[in-house]
């Protein structure tokens, strides 16, 4: 569903692309190279007028969150146009066309000594979005399977029964006794909200990034239940939390330029560990050599 509405906004864009193309060369009588140029910056800055509208906000609250180091303005700069970019590749070209990048989801039977990882998107996304650290885990021998978790604007209970659909399927083609779930952003509440209900039977291990655990003020701007449930201080998230303890190690990772989870902080969760990446975004942390390292060195054997 996400990636149809992508495909969709992407072909009305071209559309666009085109005609003021037309009317540029015609009206200003700039060569057929130049008014294409001119229309396509025009195009990619009313992509990102959400973006940059968000990027102050986030800079307000991260000079008042303590426990993130400064950066200086060139680390600041550096950072938001890592996460720009990241933007643009994660909503115009990894999860428009999900089923290209990511092809069949099956994994096939493993051989027990390393849990499955599933991978759960965030809000309004769908799997495309874990292209790039889904192939570089795999590289790493792991085993890894995604979930799409739809309609977008369902409550995040909805998702939870969804995840567990999954986990049950996943461990059925394994043959393994448990997986490792990784969560982005609201996936980390659907985790959680998964983990209240039937336990940790099925699960060893937990690890969020960029989960939004006790709300962002951002969600106040979303649509849907799901968007309604994720504001600071709303009764689900006060459910949740609710006599919350976990029975497995839990790690959250979150980034100190995070432009969606605001205040960053708020990816803190009481009973787990956490790691913050100061010049890291909300997306950045999807393609992260770094988060790539941790994730690695916290899914290792033990010595």
């Amino acid at each position: 569903m996400v990636a149809r509405w992508l495909r969709l906004g992407l072909a009305l864009e071209v559309a666009a692309l085109f005609i003021a193309s037309v009317l540029l060369a015609r009206s200003l009588a700039w060569s057929p190279a130049v008014a294409a140029l001119a229309a396509f910056a025009a195009v990619l800055a009313a992509d990102s007028i959400s973006f940059f509208i968000l990027c102050p906000i986030a800079l307000y609250f991260r000079r008042r969150t303590a426990g993130i180091p400064p950066l200086g303005a060139l680390g600041v700069l550096r950072g938001i146009i890592r996460e720009w970019l990241t933007f643009l590749a994660v909503f115009a070209v990894f999860q428009p066309f999900e089923r290209w990048w990511m092809g069949e989801d099956g994994v096939g039977r493993t051989d027990g000594r390393r849990a499955p990882l599933l991978l759960v998107h965030g809000y309004v996304c769908n799997r495309g979005q874990w292209w790039w650290l889904r192939r570089h885990l795999r590289t790493h021998g792991f085993a890894v399977a995604t979930v799409n978790l739809e309609p977008p604007f369902d409550g995040i209970d909805g998702f939870a029964e969804q995840l567990r659909s999954r986990i049950e399927a996943l461990l059925a083609e394994t043959g393994a006794n448990r997986v490792t779930l990784i969560a982005h952003s609201m996936g980390g509440l659907v985790a959680r909200a998964y983990l209240k209900r039937y336990g940790s039977a099925r699960v060893d291990r937990l690890i969020t990034l960029g989960s939004p655990h006790r709300g962002t003020i951002i969600a106040r701007l979303g649509l849907g239940r799901d968007a309604r449930e994720m504001q600071p201080g709303s009764a689900w998230l006060r459910q949740l939390g609710e006599n919350e303890t976990f029975a497995i190690p839990v790690l959250s990772l979150w980034g100190g330029l995070d432009a969606i989870v605001v205040p960053q902080n708020a990816s803190r969760l009481s009973g787990a560990r956490d790691r913050m990446f100061a010049d890291l975004g909300h997306l950045a942390l999807l393609l992260s050599p770094v988060v790539l390292q941790g994730l690695l060195a916290e899914l290792a054997p033990p010595q």
